[in-house]
């Protein structure tokens, strides 16, 4: 039997009555097999004797003789305390609330005593030991060089109120010694051979009930190697099911490193129609990266269009599922925008989603400048839409009268319907979770009668935020990967400052320079107002930050005190979409100097004058957050700037972090520094998406296995041999 499959309810077992039942479910174990996958979290070896002299390096675990009784305190606040001695030296237990201790482990005995030590009030003491009585009565000297009774790796789990380590282990105990023989294999014969793994039921059991630390790490081993494997697995179908064929061992990445004629004659000849009037309208080149993305895009289109009008009954029609990563302002919305046009030629639908309403509508300023030359009808959707004006939109979209629609999460809101969708575009892809990409594709999703098949739109995810490698072959394994690095022309590299708090006016006076040369900056901060008003307001922490400047009130601050005069202007997610709408405007015609702001400029304001950033209290954002914004300037050829003002209890974490930013505008190297300070959890958003879904294994730690799993996953479906 698997072990997924052993449902027997863990108050089975001897010993978990009601009570103690309810204290497992608390931590999500309700069957044996929930118990057997409760993995330790770590293991304490006691293997080897560690003497008390070596309290400092590790937790003592020696035989000791106890050497006297005292007691400190009056009334129930009483407490024995216990000296003892080994060959190394001396100590006291401090026995809190367990008086009892005084007969069990009389002066004179031989005991075994494991335990945290460490000087207080010049005594060797531990509040916090397991002390067993080996003897009554004897000589210490007999004792040395002998095995510490008890002397075992003990595995230590995570716990919760009410649930000891004793109470798991013993639960586990009896788990394996009723069920832990007949586990079976899970991963295939010859895959545990040619990795040398472990079976599954000696895994299981050497994670519980370890006779060495190196068994125990084998067993991890084992396990995360397992784990990854079939994540792999399930990547590859997932891959085979859209692609029709597997992803590429590596991820499959546009690399814009080397262009030449051959490339630049595959890119010309990749163009639809609609392309080839937007090329020529164009008042700039494109680059190198967004010509071999742009191309491979048409490709997989191309792929999708034929599958559709050749492929077999029953056969599932290929779609594309690509990931563009592109630094800020490295022209990934072009590409896309390119990829519409396409789609529109054939007679299909589009429809490019944003995280923002600022960021929708950039996009659909943007969309309306530049496909003008096309012929494209265009549409813009978000929730704050009139009803008015909401409802012909939504028949026209019905009806196939707009090609391209731009907007929000409304795009796949209940009541939108879709003549015939054939791309979704989804830009800023972490903020969205899986069940919106789903929901949003599911709008597109039609039936072939002749085909007996459905079919689903193309996915074409634009990301900001670069992967790292590791999480590349895990989150988004199943993807083709663009990358876009070259920067358009004439775009010179931000200049990062770091500044402690308290030196603020140095960076108030360079700004000023700046704005008497006719250029314009953005001040932003963590908080609206000083206490957040809203405990939901995803841009201050709830229940507010004493201490901690706030968009408003700088506003107020730097408007009378800094720079008296200036045409200036706040903006933050509460203030409406009409007037952010208006600030923007202004602001990227000149008439506002300076927009101070949260994290809502984040994406989505395009303003190549600006070119001061000013980011105050900057160990509060994240490092994507930190470069998103930086990336608000520089957005021309002008020179420009970012000052990160950081608190003065700044962690050692926060100080790499802001050192990172300082030494790098690589967007991709940032990342990786990233993944390394925080994990992978985060990084790019996949927790809360819902895409990456590990329990032991950590694809930055284990990244030779995940290259290892992958291949074996990809060989055993039998595309692909092992290279």
């Amino acid at each position: 039997m698997k072990l997924k499959e052993i449902e027997t309810p863990i108050s089975t077992l001897s010993g978990i009555g009601p009570a103690k039942a309810r204290l497992f479910a608390n931590i999500g174990i309700y069957t044996i097999a929930d118990l057997l996958s409760y993995y330790p979290k770590d293991w304490e070896d006691r293997t080897q004797p560690v003497p008390l002299a070596q309290f400092r390096e590790q937790k003592v675990h020696t035989i000791a003789q106890v050497i006297g009784h005292s007691w400190f305190g009056y009334g129930r606040m009483k407490t024995l305390k216990i000296a003892i001695a080994d060959a190394s030296g001396r100590g006291e237990l401090v026995a809190f609330n367990r008086p009892f201790l005084e007969k069990s482990l009389p002066v004179g005995a031989i005991i075994a005593v494991t335990g945290q030590f460490s000087l207080k009030y010049n005594q060797l003491q531990s509040t916090s030991f397991e002390a067993e009585k080996i003897t009554d009565k004897g000589n210490l000297q007999d004792w040395q060089n002998k095995t510490v009774p008890g002397s075992q790796v003990i595995p230590i789990y995570p716990l919760t109120a009410g649930l000891s380590n004793g109470h798991i282990r013993q639960a586990v105990k009896r788990a394996l010694q009723e069920y832990g023989r007949g586990i079976e294999d899970e991963l295939p014969q010859e895959i545990l051979q040619k990795r040398a793994l472990m079976g599954k039921a000696r895994a299981i059991a050497n994670m519980h009930q370890p006779k060495t630390l190196a068994d125990a790490l084998e067993a991890r081993k084992t396990l995360i190697y397992e784990e990854l494997y079939f994540f792999q697995l399930a990547i590859g179908g997932r891959a085979l099911l859209h692609k029709g064929r597997l992803p590429d061992l590596e991820p499959a990445q546009v690399q814009d490193t080397t262009f030449g004629p051959e490339q630049e004659a595959a890119f010309l000849e990749s163009l639809s129609p609609r392309q080839e009037k937007l090329l020529a309208a164009l008042p700039f080149q494109l680059t190198a990266g967004q010509k071999l993305c742009i191309t491979d895009i048409n490709h997989d289109l191309d792929q999708c269009e034929k599958s559709r009008c050749t492929g077999a009954v029953g056969q599932q029609p290929y779609t594309m599922a690509r990931l563009v990563q592109g630094d800020v302002g490295s022209g990934k919305t072009l590409a896309a925008f390119f990829a519409c046009l396409r789609i529109v030629d054939w007679g299909g639908q589009c429809a490019l989603m944003a995280p923002t309403e600022l960021l929708a509508r950039q996009h659909a300023e943007n969309a309306a400048k530049m496909l003008e030359p096309a012929a494209v009808r265009l549409a813009y959707l978000t929730g704050n839409i009139k009803a008015a004006n909401r409802g012909p939109l939504m028949q026209a979209l019905a009806a196939g009268s707009i090609d391209i629609v731009i907007g929000t999460h409304a795009l796949f809101s209940k009541n939108i319907q879709y003549a015939n969708l054939h791309l979704v575009v989804i830009d800023e892809q972490h903020r969205f979770g899986v069940l919106q990409r789903n929901a949003i594709l599911e709008k597109g999703r039609q039936k072939i009668p002749e085909k007996e098949v459905y079919t689903v739109p193309s996915l074409l995810m634009l990301s900001a935020t670069p992967i790292p490698r590791t999480l590349a072959l895990t989150a988004f394994g199943d993807l083709d990967i663009s990358i876009i690095k070259t920067m358009p022309a004439g775009r010179l590299p931000i200049k990062t400052y770091l500044t402690r708090m308290g030196n603020e006016t140095n960076v108030y006076q360079y700004v000023q320079r700046e704005l008497y040369a006719g250029h314009q900056a953005y001040f932003v901060y963590p908080l609206i107002e000083e206490i957040a008003s809203t405990e939901n307001d995803q841009e201050a922490p709830s229940g507010g930050l004493s201490g901690i400047k706030s968009a408003q009130d700088m506003f107020q601050f730097l408007s009378t005190q800094v720079y008296p005069g200036v045409p200036m202007a706040v903006i933050h997610s509460r203030t409406e979409e009409a007037e952010q709408h208006r600030i923007l405007d202004e602001f990227r015609k000149g008439e506002i100097k300076i927009l101070v702001a949260t994290s809502v400029v984040e994406v989505g304001v395009d303003v190549a004058n600006a070119t001061c950033m000013v980011i105050e209290h900057a160990d509060r954002f994240g490092m994507a957050a930190l470069h998103q914004l930086r990336g608000r300037v520089g957005r021309g050829s002008l020179q420009s700037y970012c000052f990160l003002i950081y608190g003065k209890n700044i962690t050692e974490t926060g100080k790499e972090r802001m050192k990172v930013l300082r030494e790098t505008t690589d967007g991709f190297v940032i990342a990786e520094e990233d993944l390394k300070l925080r994990g992978p959890g985060e990084v790019t958003g996949i927790q809360q998406s819902g895409y990456l879904t590990l329990g032991l294994a950590d694809p930055v730690r284990d990244k030779e296995l995940l290259e290892l799993a992958r291949r074996d996953a990809f060989s055993q479906l039998g595309e692909i041999g092992l290279k």
